[in-house]
């Protein structure tokens, strides 16, 4: 599950959770877990990669995800905000798994800034600031967005656009995982 900051990955996880039996792994709230874990050896790396908006080094979050997934027992993952990098998306696939396919959820930066500042009121996030947004907007527009190319060159990507709200963007999204994760599939 690919998209910028606040375009919805965790609203549309969520709902694909419910009506698919997915186990959702966020690399974001991985990261932000392990950083308030006491004795983290990471805490402190992973602090200041996010308030600057940021990509914690691979191997922080690659090591998280993977545990995760071990740990869950299950075989069927929404990843969301992962991989935001090339090199992520490559060791990942080399390392864990193979990517099934990839979901784009693609919004107007002015639609997520929105969002993020509203969110940003409630949250308690470090990153919801707007310091820290226009920098995770820019880090997603040169890094992470290569990786939705990547993607859609081996044919892996649906797109889906965010702008509108969040039931009417789940209807596309299901529509998508009825075909391809239906009992026949």
């Amino acid at each position: 599950m690919i998209g910028g900051p606040g375009v919805g990955k965790g609203t549309q996880c969520a709902n694909l959770v419910r009506d698919f039996g997915f186990v959702h792994l966020s690399a974001g709230d991985l990261l932000r877990a392990e950083q308030e874990r006491p004795g983290s050896q990471y805490g402190d790396l992973i602090r200041s990669y996010i308030k600057e908006g940021k990509i914690v080094p691979m191997e922080v979050t690659i090591a998280l995800l993977e545990n995760a997934m071990l740990a869950s027992g299950q075989t069927r993952f929404l990843i969301d905000g992962f991989p935001r990098k090339m090199d992520q998306a490559l060791k990942f696939e080399e390392s864990v798994v193979p990517s099934k396919f990839t979901l784009y959820f693609e919004c107007p930066e002015e639609v997520m800034l929105q969002r993020l500042i509203k969110r940003g009121e409630t949250s308690g996030r470090d990153d919801d600031n707007i310091e820290s947004i226009k920098k995770r907007f820019k880090t997603f527009t040169e890094t992470s967005y290569p990786v939705v190319e990547y993607y859609s060159k081996k044919g892996k990507v649906h797109t889906v656009s965010c702008v509108e709200a969040p039931d009417v963007v789940y209807g596309k999204v299901k529509v998508i995982f009825d075909k391809l994760f239906s009992e026949n599939n």
